[in-house]
């Protein structure tokens, strides 16, 4: 026969007797074994001696070493180790600090009796969650991708097929895709392995220079060309003479400029704003853009000419809900990196954490994820991120305070939730009647708001353009 299942050890730390008594009488009451210390110094000296309780119940303020002391000490015996504090006062300073230390959370005294049990059980559940992600293997190792593209999904081979052919010419290329893709990662790609990988890459995003400045950042200016002109300037071509330049959001280029671009194309020629000196310059243009310029060259609001000139060859980044098999190696890839950088001790991710990643839709594509692993591996109390260090929107639960109580209140949904059950029900990936379920649900969500898109885009997890633009979709 099987021997039973050890009951879970839990450590009390406090230097009054009967709040040790009442907690440990609440504790054993549901099963839990109660180990005592009347202070830090044996308790921090119980933990360090072995073997370690599963959790750790510890007061603040105690006679002799404290618990926050306690806390760093028994973090650094064993930084795994998940303790709950316990405080009479409730103050901005104990949480910061509490947290700050890798407090699993903290509790208030006089106890509630469920809410310490509650605590315990998630503590525990966290523990056991911890220790199931054991050895836990890496699907790749961050130093084989020094270009920071990562994927092995049959859509992202093809963008590196594409890669390797262009970068032995000159040929200009378009990169296009959703914001947060990596389509600035694809132009370093291309420089770095191209034949002008020791002259300089120069990034402009034409989105975040305002039309008025823009003429003078890209091709430089003369002195007094223009009020605040008080020296002559050298524009971004000239810096990159030899080199490579990047037009990140050219779909943001004002028309004036674009035709200035096109004459660099067509003759790699420029004139600095107020200048009448022509300069040649011998730098390759890599473009991106967000946007659908065949759209805006029929509204006349981008230049034909200019179009065809950088779109001699098209490269896509795929969005992320397109390449899902590649999330578990991003994970990685920016786990491994933040390490590296010791901004974390994290390097792990427990199998149901990974499985809610890789559903989630990613709007904001690669950075998004990004983000979500720098945040969850801030918050992550252990060395792995589990479910609960996930943002409450990757979940799919409604944030603290936002649930809405009564019969007239508006049933709780997020466009990523939604549409995974569609996928699992569909299987085939049906692309036309996701686009009808992501109406439907942007139609309902906005007629439970009264028509408010700013609220039906928080409801949805969305921004109030996209649920303007998919209201509108037919």
């Amino acid at each position: 026969m099987s021997e039973p299942a050890k009951s879970p050890t839990i450590l009390v730390i406090d230097d009054d007797a009967e709040i040790r008594y009442s907690l440990s009488r609440v504790l054993t009451s549901h099963g839990y074994q109660i180990i005592e210390a009347p202070n830090g110094e044996q308790g921090v000296a119980l933990v360090k001696k072995g073997p370690h309780p599963d959790l750790v119940f510890l007061d603040v303020r105690m006679t002799g070493m404290g618990g926050i002391e306690a806390l760093q000490h028994i973090r650094s015996a064993n930084p795994r180790q998940l303790v709950i504090l316990m405080t009479a006062f409730g103050t901005a300073q104990t949480a910061i600090e509490a947290m700050k230390y890798g407090a699993f959370d903290y509790v208030m005294k006089p106890f509630d009796p469920a809410k310490v049990l509650a605590l315990a059980q998630n503590a525990l559940k966290a523990h056991a969650d911890l220790r199931a992600v054991g050895d836990y293997k890496p699907t790749i190792n961050a130093d084989d991708y020094r270009e920071g593209i990562v994927g092995s999904s049959p859509v992202m081979q093809d963008v590196f097929k594409i890669i390797g052919q262009v970068t032995a010419s000159d040929v200009t290329v378009m990169i296009t895709g959703e914001s947060g893709t990596g389509k600035e990662l694809v132009a370093r790609g291309i420089w770095k392995h191209s034949h002008r990988a020791t002259k300089p890459f120069i990034a402009v995003n034409c989105a975040a220079i305002p039309d008025n400045l823009i003429e003078s950042e890209l091709f430089g200016h003369e002195k007094g060309s223009f009020t605040g002109a008080t020296v002559q300037r050298i524009g971004k071509f000239e810096l990159c003479d030899g080199g490579t330049i990047f037009l990140d959001e050219i779909g943001d280029m004002a028309l004036a400029t674009q035709t200035k671009i096109l004459r660099v194309l067509q003759q790699g020629e420029i004139q600095r704003v107020g200048g009448t000196e022509t300069i040649r310059v011998d730098v390759r243009i890599l473009a991106a853009t967000n946007k659908d310029l065949e759209e805006m060259v029929k509204a006349k609001t981008f230049r034909e000419d200019l179009y065809y000139r950088l779109n001699v060859v098209r490269i896509r980044m795929p969005p992320l809900r397109e390449r899902g098999e590649d999330v578990p190696q991003i994970v990685d890839f920016c786990l491994q990196n933040l390490v590296k950088q010791k901004k974390t001790r994290v390097s792990k991710v427990s199998p149901e954490a990974m499985a809610v990643l890789v559903r989630h839709r990613w709007p904001g594509n690669v950075r998004e994820l990004e983000n979500v692993i720098y945040r969850s591996a801030v918050i992550a109390q252990g060395d792995a991120i589990l479910v609960k260090d996930l943002p409450v929107e990757i979940r799919g639960e409604p944030a603290p305070g936002e649930a809405m109580a009564g019969a007239d209140a508006a049933p709780a949904l997020t466009l990523a939730t939604a549409l995974d059950f569609v996928f699992d029900q569909l299987k085939t990936g049906d692309e036309a009647v996701l686009k009808r379920v992501e109406r439907e649900l942007v139609v309902r969500a906005l007629a439970a708001d009264g028509g408010d898109a700013a609220k039906a885009a928080k409801r949805l997890g969305l921004t109030k353009a996209e649920v303007q633009k998919l209201a509108k979709q037919p």
